[in-house]
């Protein structure tokens, strides 16, 4: 059916085919009488609003058949009988269908050409809590949930300003998923937002079933064997805010509480929302604390093994770092196998239920330290060596970036292990070639500000800069 039949019996027929009445248990559909006129609605049960829609149908009821005589089109019908401000006319039965099922109310009256459909939904969702990878010792304590009209809001909230702009998209030829741009129209740059609406509407996926990573993956260029995150996430609203004020543009996934900070840069992820609610001299300090720590977790193993597999390699003060205990594993076999143990120990703790996660992960802990340094396997200075590269890894607040650089610190270590010093200096430069040839998502460049060079832009990036005008 290309557009709505002037037989009422007809284009219900068609809609209880094709949103599958008695074929859905969730499908609710009612017959009415509004002005003397035979009606019928559709809705999906626990997408509609109760109170809304039962207040909307006692209205209806009570209209007399004189108040709706000369009434032939949908249009007039809505302006004076439907009081409910989000409604809309359609004629297009797939497009009605498909909005059904987005959660609006259908609504079909006969002798009356069109059908109405009421915005009346409410998707359940969770409070706005504070988001468990995203903390802060001061400042807002709410996050992002996974229903898109309240992230909005607490956008708007922070924000009120004509110019911010929520721009709505459909991604998904079957799942017809809401995505939506948030940005400041005088502050984003409109050549990059082109681009991002460009990959957008040439998304061919069906479905976007694991929300704001199908978009990541189906957006950012191609490059599997690179593993720098092309995208940087967020669940908290004021980063998010910042963000926009300062010219990025917010993609907001509807299902998912983690949304995109675009153009992303491989710098941008230097930064974390604590710094932001300390002095600048403190959040410069944490900030630079953080990125040396996190640099230096990339090298130390690798440097360590280069420096403890050759004797006399090391000047005479630092001879305690080349005598590893001897242990029935060779050097490189603890490293890996500790390497992959910590991840493994991950899995495991976030398949734990709450009540049992501390106690798994001290018992964890003793049996893959102590236990295992007293059978001989691992070397304590392998344990403590891991351990900081264990804790620097939590320091950084991308996982993304942190499982990137634990893969690259793990090739430069087999690299060294394989052609020693020279396999070192082969393996760093590799790192700074994958590094600079990563293509983003949008933007000027993945190394920007650094590539092309602005001296001011890198400079905030490492320097906790005091609120001003334009520094948010």
């Amino acid at each position: 059916m290309e557009q709505l039949s002037a037989n009422f019996t007809e284009n219900v027929r068609w809609f209880n085919e094709v949103l599958g009445v008695g074929r859905s248990c969730d499908l609710v559909n009612r017959d009415l009488v509004i002005g003397g006129r035979r009606a019928r609605i559709w809705v999906i049960d626990g997408f509609g609003g109760d109170a809304i829609l039962e207040r909307i149908g006692a209205f209806w009821l009570s209209i007399s058949p004189e108040a709706v005589a000369g009434i032939d089109r949908m249009q007039a019908f809505v302006d004076r009988f439907v009081t409910f401000l989000e409604a809309d006319v359609g004629t297009d039965p797939e497009e009605i269908s498909t909005n059904v099922l987005l959660g609006k109310t259908l609504l079909l009256v006969e002798g009356i050409q069109g059908a109405a459909l009421i915005d009346a939904k409410e998707y359940p969702g969770r409070g706005v809590q504070e988001p468990p990878d995203g903390k802060v010792l001061r400042g807002a304590h709410d996050g992002f949930i996974e229903a898109m009209v309240p992230n909005m809001a607490l956008l708007r909230r922070r924000i009120r300003d004509p110019h911010l702009t929520m721009e709505g998209h459909k991604v998904g030829s079957r799942s017809h998923t809401d995505v939506v741009l948030c940005y400041l129209d005088d502050k984003a740059d409109p050549e990059i937002l082109e681009q991002i609406r460009r990959k957008l509407s040439a998304i061919e996926a069906r479905s976007l079933t694991m929300g704001q990573e199908s978009v990541a993956e189906a957006i950012e260029p191609k490059q599997w064997y690179n593993p720098f995150p092309k995208v940087r996430y967020t669940e908290r609203p004021d980063t998010a805010a910042a963000c926009i004020m300062e010219g990025s543009i917010i993609l907001m996934v509807d299902t998912s509480p983690s949304v995109m900070i675009l153009p992303t840069a491989f710098f941008d992820f230097t930064q974390e929302a604590n710094e932001f609610y300390f002095p600048p001299l403190i959040g410069t300090y944490l900030r630079l604390l953080r990125i040396i720590v996190f640099f230096i977790s990339l090298f130390i193993t690798p440097a360590w093994y280069l420096m403890v597999s050759e004797p006399g390699r090391l000047p005479g003060w630092l001879d305690f770092l080349s005598s590893p205990e001897p242990v029935s594993l060779s050097l490189l076999s603890q490293l890996l196998v500790v390497e992959f143990l910590i991840d493994v120990l991950k899995l495991a703790s976030l398949n734990t239920p709450d009540s049992l996660s501390n106690s798994f992960s001290m018992l964890g802990a003793l049996i893959l330290g102590d236990f295992a340094v007293q059978a001989g396997w691992l070397g304590p200075e392998v344990l403590v060596y891991m351990a900081f590269v264990s804790v620097a890894g939590f320091a950084q607040p991308s996982y993304e970036l942190g499982y990137s650089f634990k893969l690259l610190r793990v090739v430069l270590l087999l690299i060294t292990a394989a052609f020693d010093v020279w396999g070192f200096c082969l393996g760093v430069l590799g790192i700074t070639v994958l590094l600079a040839t990563t293509k983003p998502v949008a933007g000027r460049g993945y190394l920007y500000p650094l590539i092309p060079f602005n001296a001011k832009a890198l400079r905030r990036l490492f320097f906790r800069e005091p609120i001003s005008r334009d520094n948010t």
